[in-house]
C-alpha cells in the first residue's frame, strides 16, 4: 500500500492542512475533484470553517492527517 498525501495551502501556516488520498483516486484527478468538493461547501454554506472541509472530504474518503510544520526552506 502507497500512502498519497495532498496538502492543502494557505497563507496563514497555522491554516496548512494535510490529508491522505483514497487509493482509488488517480493523481490527476485529485486536485479537480477536491477543489470541486470545496467550491460546492463554499456555495452551500458562505460561513464555512476548516471542521466543515474536513467533513465533506471524510465523506469522500480522504483523511486528515496531524503533521508539524517544519522551517521554512526558503
Amino acid at each position: 500500500m502507497n500512502d498519497t498525501f495532498m496538502i492543502l495551502p494557505a497563507t496563514d501556516p497555522v491554516a496548512i492542512r494535510l490529508v491522505r488520498i483514497p487509493e482509488d483516486y488517480e493523481e490527476h484527478e485529485v486536485f479537480r475533484h477536491v477543489t470541486g468538493l470545496i467550491g460546492k461547501l463554499e456555495e452551500e454554506n458562505p460561513d464555512y470553517d476548516w471542521d466543515d472541509i474536513a467533513a465533506v472530504l471524510e465523506d469522500h474518503g480522504f483523511e486528515t492527517v496531524d503533521f508539524i510544520l517544519g522551517p521554512a526552506l526558503d
